[in-house]
Formats: C-alpha cells, sequence, structure tokens
C-alpha cells in the first residue's frame, strides 16, 4: 500500500465491514493471541441481567413441600418394615408400622392438595399417563400406594380380613421404596441447581433419610422386644443418608455450597448430629433391660424422626437460595461450556 492507495475515504479496495472479525471467531482469535500480546478489551464477565435471578425460585411452601418429601419417605420406609416384622411374627412392630405409613401418606397427600389449592387439581394429573414425566408418575404411585396402606392398617386394627390385609402390606412394601425416593427423581428434574445437580445420590440420600424416619417411629413406639428390625434400620438408613448425602455434596461442586450457608446449613448440621446420635441410641439400647432401654428407645425415636424431618427441610430451603442467586446457574453453564470447547463439542448445555 502507497500514500496514492489512501484517501479521504479509507484504503482504497479495503471492504472493513466484510473482513472484521467478530462474535465467537474474535473470541477465539483472541485467545490463540501470543502470550506476548495484550488484549484492548477483557473479555466480557457475564453473571445476570443486573443481578437478577435467572430462575424464577420455587413457590411452593415449605411447610407443605418439604413436609411433603418427609411423610412420603417415613410411609414408603415403614411399608417395609411392616412387611418385614408381618413375615418374623412380630405383631406390635408390625401394627405400629402399618399404622405410620397409612398415617404418614395420608398427611403427605393432605400437605400436597394444600399446596395446589384444589383436591381437582390432583386428579386431573392421573387424566394421563406420561413416563417420561416424574409429577405423573408420582401421583398415580402415591393413588396406588395410598388405599394399600388404609387397608392393611384397617385390616390389623380390626382382626378382620386378615388374609386381604396381609396383601395389601406385601403390595404396600413393593410400592414402599418408590414412595420413599420418587420425590428426590422430582425435584431432581427441575432446573434448581442444588437440587438438580445432586441428580445422582439424591434418592439414596432420601431412602436412607426414610429409613431412619422409619424406625424412628417404630423405635417410639413399638414394643421394646420386637425391636431389633427397627434398630437395624436405624443403624443401616443412617449409614446410607450420612455417606450419600457427603458424596453428593463432594460430586456437585459450587452447587453444593447453599447446603452449607443460612438456614440450610443449621438445619443440615442438626440433622447430621440428630441422626447419627439417634442411631447410635438405638443400638445402645437393644444391650440393656426392656425398662432401661423404652427410654433410650423413645430418645433415639425422636431423634431420628427429627434429624429427618430437618433434613428435608434443609435441602428444600437449599434449593431455594440456589434458584435466587445466578452465580450457581451461570458458573456451572460456563464450566461445562469450557470443558466442551476444549473436547470439540458444542452440545454440552
Amino acid at each position: 500500500m502507497t500514500e496514492s492507495d489512501v484517501t479521504r475515504d479509507g484504503v482504497k479496495g479495503a471492504r472493513p465491514g466484510r473482513e472484521a472479525v467478530t462474535g465467537e471467531q474474535a473470541g477465539r482469535r483472541r485467545r490463540r493471541r501470543g502470550r506476548g500480546e495484550k488484549a484492548m478489551v477483557p473479555d466480557a464477565e457475564f453473571s445476570s441481567y443486573y443481578g437478577k435471578p435467572i430462575l424464577n425460585k420455587p413457590t411452593w411452601k415449605p411447610l407443605d413441600i418439604a413436609g411433603y418429601l418427609y411423610l412420603g419417605g417415613l410411609a414408603g420406609a415403614s411399608s417395609l418394615l411392616a412387611a418385614g416384622a408381618q413375615a418374623t411374627s412380630r405383631p406390635g412392630l408390625a401394627r405400629t408400622a402399618k399404622l405410620g405409613a397409612s398415617g404418614a401418606i395420608s398427611l403427605s397427600l393432605a400437605a400436597l392438595v394444600h399446596d395446589l389449592g384444589r383436591p381437582a387439581r390432583f386428579i386431573n394429573m392421573l387424566r394421563v399417563f406420561k413416563p417420561t414425566s416424574p409429577m405423573n408418575l408420582g401421583s398415580w404411585l402415591l393413588a396406588g400406594y395410598a388405599p394399600l396402606t388404609m387397608a392393611a392398617a384397617a385390616a390389623d386394627v380390626t382382626g378382620r380380613y386378615r388374609v386381604a390385609g396381609a396383601t395389601a402390606t406385601v403390595g404396600a412394601a413393593a410400592l414402599g421404596p418408590a414412595v420413599a425416593t420418587y420425590t428426590a427423581v422430582l425435584i431432581s428434574d427441575t432446573a434448581v441447581p442444588s437440587w438438580h445437580e445432586g441428580y445422582r445420590e439424591l434418592p439414596f440420600v432420601f431412602a436412607g433419610s426414610g429409613a431412619t424416619a422409619a424406625a424412628g417411629l417404630a423405635l417410639a413406639c413399638a414394643p421394646v422386644r420386637e425391636s431389633g428390625p427397627a434398630r437395624r434400620m436405624a443403624a443401616l438408613g443412617a449409614a446410607l443418608e450420612l455417606g450419600s448425602f457427603q458424596l453428593m455434596k463432594r460430586r456437585m461442586g459450587l452447587a453444593a455450597e447453599p447446603y452449607g450457608l443460612g438456614k440450610p446449613r443449621g438445619l443440615l448440621r442438626a440433622a447430621e448430629a440428630l441422626t447419627a446420635g439417634g442411631a447410635a441410641l438405638a443400638a445402645c439400647a437393644g444391650r440393656e433391660s426392656v425398662a432401661g432401654g423404652r427410654a433410650r428407645l423413645l430418645a433415639a425415636g425422636a431423634a431420628l424422626l427429627s434429624g429427618s424431618a430437618a433434613l428435608r427441610f434443609g435441602v428444600f430451603h437449599a434449593g431455594v437460595a440456589s434458584a435466587e442467586d445466578p452465580r450457581y446457574t451461570v458458573v456451572p453453564q460456563r464450566e461445562r461450556l469450557e470443558a466442551g470447547e476444549r473436547s470439540g463439542r458444542s452440545d454440552v448445555l
């Protein structure tokens, strides 16, 4: 290029509008610059539009939905305990577990309907069958499970129709694991970061939490001499709940941060202490006399029931907190995008 090529309108033959590199290509070219070159304009740092939440936080009522999560786990695990007690000729433990399952699922349904606003909204979910929808499958699951628990409890209390009652107990036990864990699948299927990122371990956390709750109810109410299965369930449930929860937080990365802040932190620390303490008390009570073990079993049962409830409420509030802060949505997405660029993938989001 010579001086004669420069005119008032710019350089002859140059077409800057077409040759300029913009957008994503410009960003890639900047990243390919040598280490000695310094960008005149730094890369944009984006969090959200004026710091506003990217997601609409869940509008569910904490008492209704966290209570629904808790009571469903208590009911499902109690049905398993009832079937085991029935098979091993422990009538007092079986009756406690059957009544617990029936009462818990009834209260759980009441909490769900109260949050929905009208019973018709729950019934409307049964108008279709959609295997890809956890909410729809959960509605059908509850519709089949609740009558079985009520039939089992009624037959046990009245002493009539024992064969039908035993069959209902077995049927409820078959559906019990799904009832105890499907709520974890339900909330993991949302876009809420601290729920969605825990989709692998959260069902195991809820399974362990449901087992400790059912064991706690049985320890507090069933005869001491029949409490062996409940004590073993308490130990296994506590190990599954606490171990899975720690593994989940370690794998989730940034999305696990809300579990350690504010209200969720206090609730989850209380849940850990109560669950571990309740399981230890239950184990110790098994070595004592009937009279001496009753007080320990009552304390263990109360601790396990409270610990399970604290965990469900802690998980609920942590999810709400993660939806309110855009950082928990944006940062993991950017990390996945950068990982996809390094591996040559474009579908990571």
